[in-house]
């Protein structure tokens, strides 16, 4: 049975989760994960998480991701 501080501190949590996804779409937020990855909301229904070595892997590949855009913008999709 967890004591009276544990579940304080769950409520604490669920309760930033809950504003974090009450935030109006567009507006993007980033999160330590419980598990110690990066969450980025805001992007669509569910947060992206990607840890740290992956998120610097990615963002090294910012070049090339604009680029692979630019020739492919025809076959890529748009959400509006």
């Amino acid at each position: 049975m967890p004591n009276d501080e544990a579940l304080k501190a769950e409520i604490e949590r669920l309760r930033a989760e809950n504003e974090a996804l009450k935030r109006p779409r567009g507006q993007m937020s980033l999160k330590v994960s419980e598990k110690g990855g990066l969450s980025v909301y805001g992007l669509g229904r569910f947060p992206v998480t990607l840890y740290r070595e992956q998120w610097e892997k990615l963002l090294g590949m910012t070049d090339e991701i604009r680029k692979f855009i630019k020739e492919h913008d025809t076959q890529l999709k748009k959400k509006e």
